[in-house]
Parts: C-alpha cells; sequence; structure tokens
C-alpha cells in the first residue's frame, strides 16, 4: 500500500464525499482512503468504513460516538468524535491528501490545520476561502501545503490556465445553470417550495448547494473564491448563465482568444483531476456526446429576481469580514428556509439585515472571524424569527 495515495475525506457522507469515494474504488491501484470524516450520518459512516477500511472515522455528533466506535473499534479502526478531534486529524502521518467536502464555515478551522500540517488540499469546500480567503492564502504562502480546486467552475478555470501566463488574463467567465428558476417570473419565485427548490434541473448536489444554487448565492460564492484562488482582481471575474451546465467555465485573454473546459455535468471529473494532480485518469463513465447538445446558450445573469449574485461585488469591494457575515447569514437563512420557516425570497433579506447589523472589521484576524461567525449566527436566527412570525 505504499505507493497509493493516502486520503482523508472532510465530510465522507455528504454528496462530493461520497462520489469522492466512488471515485477511489474505480481506482484501487492509487488510492487509499485512511480518514473519514463526517457529521451526524453515523450509519453512513460506518458502512463506508466498513468497506474502505480506514485507519480512523471520527463523527462530529459527539452524541453518536458510542455506536460508532462499538462497532469499528473491534475491527481495528479507530475511532474519535467531536470538532476537536476533527481539527486534530489533520495533523495525522496517516494521509497525504484531504479532500475538503463539508458544507459551510465547519471547513476553515480543520483546512487551516491541514495547511498547517503541510497536507495536498482537494478544496471543495468554497466556504472556506469566502470567509477568510486571505488568511487561507497566507497559511499557503507559508506552508508546503498545495490547494487544487474540486468545485467544476474553479476546476475548469484551473485546467485552463495551465501553460498560461496569468498577466494575460482578460477576465474569468464563470457559468451557472441559473437554477430551477430561471425562466419564472418574480411572482413565481415569490411561490415558490422547498420541494421546487430542492430539484435542481442539472446537478445531485446536497441540500443546502442546491439551495445556493437556485437563489444564485452559490454563484456569488464562487466569484470570490476565483479571487483568492487565482489571485484575480475582483473586476476581472464575471459570472454567466449557461442552463446547459456543458461549458464549466471560460478564460479569456488579452489577444482575444477564449479557453473553455467543456464536459458532462459529473462532479467526478473534478474530482478526479484533484485527486491526481492534474494526471488525467481514465473515465469509466459516459461521455460527452455533442449530438445530445446541439445547442449551447449563454445569458447574463438577472439580478433583480436574483439579488444574492450581487453580494459577491459587494464582499469584494467592501473586503474584510462582509464575505464571512454573508456567509454565515446564509447558513442560518438556508436551514429555515429548509424548515419551511421562511419564503425563498427572504433568504437575501435576511443576509441583507444581518449585514446591516453586525460591526465592520477591515482587517479581521483570524479570532475575529470566528467572533463574527458566531455574532452573524446569532442576528440571523433573530431576524428569520421575526420573518418566520409575520407569515
Amino acid at each position: 500500500m505504499t505507493n497509493h495515495k493516502k486520503i482523508a475525506i472532510l465530510g465522507s457522507t455528504g454528496s462530493i464525499g461520497t462520489q469522492t469515494l466512488e471515485v477511489i474504488a474505480q481506482y484501487p491501484d492509487r488510492f487509499k482512503a485512511t480518514v473519514l470524516i463526517a457529521g451526524t450520518r453515523v450509519d453512513t459512516l460506518i458502512q463506508q468504513a466498513l468497506q474502505f477500511r480506514p485507519e480512523w472515522a471520527i463523527i462530529a455528533d459527539a452524541t453518536q460516538y458510542r455506536k460508532l466506535s462499538e462497532v469499528l473499534e473491534p475491527l481495528g479502526i479507530r475511532t474519535a468524535a467531536g470538532q476537536e478531534a476533527i481539527n486534530d486529524s489533520m495533523m495525522f502521518d496517516c494521509f497525504d491528501t484531504v479532500v475538503t467536502a463539508t458544507v459551510g464555515y465547519s471547513g476553515l478551522t480543520p483546512t487551516l490545520r491541514a495547511i498547517q500540517a503541510g497536507k495536498k488540499i482537494a478544496l471543495a469546500n468554497k466556504e472556506t476561502l469566502v470567509v477568510a480567503g486571505d488568511i487561507v492564502c497566507k497559511a499557503l504562502s507559508e506552508s508546503r501545503s498545495t490547494m487544487l480546486p474540486v468545485d467544476s467552475e474553479h476546476s475548469a478555470i484551473y485546467q485552463c490556465l495551465v501553460g498560461e501566463d496569468s498577466d494575460r488574463v482578460r477576465q474569468v467567465l464563470i457559468t451557472a445553470s441559473g437554477g430551477p428558476f430561471r425562466t419564472l417570473t418574480a411572482e413565481q419565485i415569490s411561490k415558490v417550495t422547498v420541494k421546487d427548490a430542492l430539484h435542481h434541473p442539472n446537478w445531485n448536489m446536497g441540500a443546502k448547494i442546491t439551495i445556493d444554487s437556485a437563489t444564485m448565492l452559490n454563484k456569488a460564492f464562487e466569484i470570490i473564491e476565483a479571487r483568492w484562488l487565482f489571485d484575480l482582481k475582483p473586476d476581472k471575474i464575471k459570472p454567466i448563465v449557461h442552463p446547459q451546465s456543458i461549458v464549466h467555465s471560460m478564460v479569456e485573454f488579452t489577444d482575444g482568444a477564449i479557453k473553455a473546459q467543456l464536459g458532462i455535468p459529473d462532479m467526478k471529473l473534478p474530482i478526479r483531476y484533484a485527486l491526481g494532480e492534474t494526471f488525467r485518469l481514465d473515465a469509466p463513465q459516459e461521455h460527452l456526446d455533442f449530438s445530445k447538445y446541439p445547442t449551447l446558450t449563454f445569458e447574463e445573469p438577472d439580478e433583480t429576481r436574483f439579488p444574492c449574485i450581487t453580494l459577491a461585488k459587494y464582499a469584494l469591494t467592501r473586503g474584510g469580514n462582509t464575505a464571512c457575515v454573508i456567509n454565515a447569514a446564509n447558513e442560518i437563512a438556508v436551514k429555515a428556509f429548509l424548515n419551511e420557516k421562511i419564503k425563498f425570497t427572504q433568504i437575501y433579506p435576511v443576509i441583507s439585515d444581518t449585514l446591516s447589523r453586525i460591526p465592520f472589521i477591515a482587517t479581521p484576524s483570524y479570532e475575529d472571524y470566528v467572533a463574527c461567525n458566531e455574532e452573524a449566527r446569532s442576528a440571523a436566527t433573530e431576524i428569520t424569527e421575526k420573518y418566520s412570525q409575520r407569515q
């Protein structure tokens, strides 16, 4: 097993985590999952551990620890529970690459720990860079750690930039499907249900990111992430709606040439590319058949019907802790919507109201980000309760 790449998966039971394990299973001579980390889905984590036999299985929810340990410890699989155990696991010697597939703010601290330990990072947790891109990039510059994107859009940009001079980039075009409500009127959007929002036309994703795609805040986050990943000026990053989700992003150069990365909507492609460290592994699944896509279309995003997209420019222009507040408020708002406490169209007002309540910090420290996240969550929770009572 010495020649295998040893992989930790932070968020192994989620959409990206399970697809990463599928990729690992497809290349047993190349990859070995040695650390599996989940949030609350202990039964799924146990099933994964029984199949892949990692050295460690860790659950964030400490109330699930007894069940986890009773099944796995007799098999020689070590177990642990709690956020501190997750953070500490990033320093383990039993893996060299971590796939950060968890959703939301919770990915920040373990990612920073992994950078400190010099691990290779396959980044699927965009909120890490959205919340604290300045601190993460500084940590990377001081470590032997490397980072490759797993998001399909950022993987596409990375691939388009291979062999190119970054100074010759005129703009980056980040594509968006437009979500399930792209063609609806404002009045129709005001009446959509949770079930409607969870039905993405092209991608199979977890609930949180599916809702973010429907509001287009996911695209705002991807713009912020691209700014940090590729050291781009904000005015060089432009979103464009591409309903077919075949062109995953494009890069235009100063000579007018545009490079694009195309493929079927399947997250296993960017996962393979990141795990292979840009080596292109043979794909056992379906390939793109252009005869099935005779027309590829593009259009400007509608900022009136989908105001969350405007938060990217606001966050990048204002800087400081702004994106941290936006992310925290959104996590609370999306949870409230999924629990049917607020309407879909109230997600943006919750974020906007939260922004007006949280003091601006121009150059936040890590501790400032932690405190800001907690304060913004508290404020957003109070705001969602008020919206809930009005319904």
